[in-house]
């Protein structure tokens, strides 16, 4: 969901006229509704990374690998979709903030490119009791992470909180939550499993750039906090690979310069410093392809490099698309580092 963005009365009053002045466009519906649970159809649509440079394919360290644009005609349900997790067969998971998860797996081109989904379908979250979560207070899911023997774990805002769902199909019970106050709508956005803290941890991040380490045995412990780069930025996803690394998504947006993202490669999020180690960072912004992005996935492209993944939230809004991005991750080469020369000693015999 959008953050409670802080703007200034100015730029408020230039939001509004710039709203007044463009009708509302109608939204675009599809031709029929789709039942909970089966197999429906998707489209996909190509898009660069920048419409007004096609041949860009870079951004730093960062290669473009693809990126595709995800509507349906016969399902009302594919929006709003606020997490991501990639599993090792390509299958991508993503929870919305209607409480269902849609599930797909992606279609990569010879050149190990994103080009499309298959397999696709969506189905509702259950409650406590076994039912479909029903309306927002209950089901705005925002975050999410699978851990080693498939349970899945569902950060939820609003009634905020987590709920561990077993890979048998099981009903869910509640897990370890940070125990503080969130606001309404700027809850646990950030969710991940973590390793390094212990194979049942998981991470989480509060919008704010609160940040959590939390056990399935115990309970949470706060963490240096994961801030965006300035007040604008709200933390959004975690995303934990490579032993003690982690990505760190921020978001931020304005009627004046739009959506913007920063992802944050952090190498030891856990330490004590006031800014942690950051391995690198990818920007998004105008004119480059971007969006409401709440999703984010690291794993491994075809080579073993890096590879992250970026899913954007639609907010159910015509005016905003749900959009998949592929990058390739090659750190920068460290600098050389030039011996000196070996300081020759004067030998001989001392005179006399």
């Amino acid at each position: 969901m959008n953050r409670l963005v802080r703007l200034t009365a100015a730029t408020a009053l230039c939001g509004a006229l710039l709203a007044s002045c463009a009708p509302e466009a109608p939204p675009l519906l599809p031709l029929a509704p789709v039942p909970a649970g089966p197999s429906f159809t998707v489209q996909t649509t190509p898009v660069p990374l920048n419409p007004s440079d096609p041949a860009q394919t870079k951004i730093g360290n960062f290669t473009f690998a693809g990126g595709i644009a995800i509507t349906s005609s016969d399902s009302t349900r594919l929006h709003g979709l606020s997490t991501l997790t990639i599993l090792p067969d390509h299958r991508i998971l993503s929870a919305s903030d209607d409480g269902d998860v849609f599930e797909a797996r992606l279609v990569l081109d010879e050149q190990d490119r994103l080009v499309g989904l298959k397999d696709t379908k969506i189905e509702p979250l259950k409650g406590l009791d076994g039912k479909p979560l029903a309306g927002k207070e209950w089901a705005d899911a925002e975050g999410m992470t699978v851990l080693p023997n498939g349970d899945r774990l569902i950060s939820f805002e609003r009634n905020h909180r987590i709920w561990r769902y077993p890979a048998d199909g099981g009903l869910p019970v509640v897990a370890p939550s940070p125990q503080t106050i969130f606001p309404e709508n700027e809850g646990m956005e950030a969710l991940a499993f973590f390793p390094a803290a212990g194979p049942d941890a998981y991470i989480v991040g509060g919008e704010e750039g609160e940040v959590w380490v939390c056990k399935l045995s115990g309970g949470c412990q706060s963490a240096p906090p994961q801030m965006g780069p300035d007040i604008a930025y709200g933390l959004v996803a975690f995303s934990a690979f490579d032993g003690a690394a982690v990505a760190v998504m921020h978001r931020a947006w304005d009627p004046i310069q739009g959506s913007r993202i920063q992802v944050s490669l952090v190498g030891d999020p856990l330490t004590k410093r006031r800014f942690p180690l950051v391995s690198d960072r990818l920007t998004l912004k105008g004119p480059l392809t971007v969006d409401n992005f709440e999703g984010l996935a690291v794993t491994r492209n075809a080579a073993g490099g890096t590879r992250l993944y970026l899913m954007s939230d639609d907010n159910f809004s015509a005016r905003q698309r749900t959009l998949l991005l592929a990058f390739d991750w090659v750190p920068a080469a460290p600098p050389a580092v030039i011996p000196k020369a070996p300081v020759r000693k004067r030998t001989g015999k001392a005179k006399s």
